[in-house]
């Protein structure tokens, strides 16, 4: 599993190297980093327009990263939003959404969880926000599926971003050792062995969730 994030600074828009960009992104693949518009001039209409052409991005100051996701990671994905959907039909606590809801969390930051949720609170008088392509929305629950491509530094300064922003706990899983870590400030971490259980908190109240049963799920290996 990963370590704690360091409280390294969060990156310029000004690139010497391709290198450069790259280890301020956390050393994530070159492949992920879009150079149409140029590192650090992009967008949230730049995000826009690469949904249209079916690439989910983030917008990291300026800069679009693509997001990764293998089939399993997206099978844990749904299994989680499957459970959490049932949860919320007995307590109405707010709204999920799945690894295609862009969130604009903070200015120049639009993140894409793999699983969120955002309580009513969020909304006041429970009214959605207008029909728009990525709101100005922060979830309280943020999950993160880890994936191959995925760097620690990639994902501190994820959790970074998350909890400036004003996310309340994040998830994050971890599929090859089916494992977890859940997050309730950058300092507060929970470390879940593959035998342990996923706790909702003060943000979901009474949901609990055993790792075990998250990927039975995954796997559609429970006995009928």
């Amino acid at each position: 599993m990963r370590r704690s994030p360091d409280p390294s600074p969060v990156m310029t828009t000004t690139f010497a190297t391709v290198a450069d960009l790259q280890e301020r992104l956390g050393g994530i693949p070159t492949s992920r980093i879009l150079l149409n518009p140029p590192p650090g001039a992009a967008t949230v209409d730049d995000v826009i327009a690469a949904e249209r052409e079916d690439r989910i991005c983030e917008l990291i100051d300026g800069v679009l990263v693509e997001k990764t996701m293998g089939w399993f990671e997206s099978r844990i994905a749904v299994a989680l939003i499957t459970i959490l959907e049932e949860f919320l039909d007995e307590h109405d606590l707010g709204l999920v959404l799945g690894a295609d809801g862009t969130l604009r969390i903070l200015p120049k930051q639009v993140r894409v969880p793999d699983v969120c949720f955002i309580s009513w609170e969020r909304f006041p008088n429970r009214r959605l926000p207008k029909q728009t392509p990525i709101p100005n929305l922060v979830p309280d629950l943020a999950v993160e599926v880890l994936s191959d491509g995925n760097t620690p530094k990639e994902m501190d300064r994820k959790l970074r971003d998350y909890f400036k922003a004003g996310v309340r706990l994040v998830w994050y899983i971890d599929p090859p050792t089916r494992t977890a870590e859940a997050y309730t400030s950058l300092d507060d971490v929970k470390r879940i062995s593959a035998r342990g259980t996923l706790d909702g908190g003060d943000v979901l109240p009474g949901f609990r969730l055993s790792l075990k049963k998250l990927f039975s799920r995954a796997e559609r290996s429970r006995r009928r």
